[in-house]
């Protein structure tokens, strides 16, 4: 359903911390023609905590706009609130995204049965695709694989962004999920071990700036090109590392400024980048290829 790279886009923003309509649309439309297998507005990349509900929601229409159907669009709509996030999903339903991403619940800590009545009331309230994003560094819940197991068996709860960096879990998810379920990296270093365990691509920081690499990484692996996606995987190495130096998307939108895509101001309460942290990243850019 959903594979190769997907890239989870950054939201640019004007120097007074506006979100740049004009040019996160030409950005969407970049990555497509550099590529990118499918697009995902408003995650945390995209600074979804800081959005405003009328930003979030526009920032979606403007993805699916721009896409008109060329790729995938995955709409980022989790929220801590259960019913938050079912407006989200059905503004995601109306706009003409093609799935939804949602987090598990972050702040609240709910206990695993709590995570399972969470993603069923948004699954049963609106008839969309939904990947569960399960990222415990950022959320500080887990949803465990036996959880992950329930909620498969939902007709829309089709896949997961797993963001562990557990390459134990994707072997367990198949196992307990079926090969169906469509399980997708949601971390750049580990992308293409992930799909050796059963995985079907990533979704992406790293192919915000470099979406034509990212894609030909996961079309070589797709298509049996083992040594090639591998040889770009070492290629990107560097910069997979200079874009975590700090929070992301600090250290991405940098680096996308530095293609003139957008400024590099992200929203209070992330910083502007320390000086060493711009220089790893100007240096890590120059290394790939990607800045003359």
């Amino acid at each position: 359903m959903f594979k190769g790279s997907l890239v989870a886009l950054i939201t640019p923003m004007r120097d007074d911390g506006s979100v740049d309509e004009k040019a996160y649309a030409a950005f969407v439309d970049w990555q497509i023609k550099e590529g990118t297998h499918g697009v995902v507005p408003v995650g945390t990349t995209g600074e979804s905590p800081t959005l405003s509900h009328a930003e979030h929601k526009r920032v979606v229409e403007i993805a699916v706009d721009v896409a008109k159907g060329r790729v995938p669009v995955i709409a980022g709509t989790g929220s801590n609130s259960t019913e938050e996030a079912i407006d989200l999903t059905r503004h995601a339903k109306e706009a003409g995204a093609d799935a939804a991403l949602i987090v598990t619940p972050y702040y609240n800590k709910p206990t695993q049965e709590g995570m399972y009545l969470h993603f069923k009331a948004i699954a049963d309230a609106v008839d969309l695709p939904i990947i569960i994003y399960n990222i415990p560094p950022r959320s500080v819940v887990d949803m465990s694989v036996e959880t992950m197991a329930r909620l498969a068996k939902h007709k829309n709860i089709v896949g997961l962004k797993d963001a562990t960096a557990n390459l134990a879990r994707p072997l367990q998810q198949k196992r307990a999920c079926g090969d169906a379920f469509c399980q997708l990296s949601g971390e750049d270093h580990t992308a293409l071990a992930f799909n050796a365990a059963g995985g079907v691509g990533c979704i992406s920081v790293t192919a915000n700036v470099a979406p034509r690499l990212c894609s030909d990484m996961q079309t070589a692996w797709m298509e049996g090109r083992v040594k090639e996606a591998m040889a770009i995987q070492d290629r990107l190495l560097p910069l997979h590392d200079a874009l975590f130096t700090e929070t992301s998307p600090g250290p991405v939108k940098f680096a996308a400024s530095l293609l003139g895509k957008t400024s590099e101001r992200c929203r209070l309460p992330l910083a502007p980048l320390l000086e060493p942290t711009r220089a790893k990243v100007r240096a890590a850019m120059t290394e790939a290829g990607l800045l003359n």
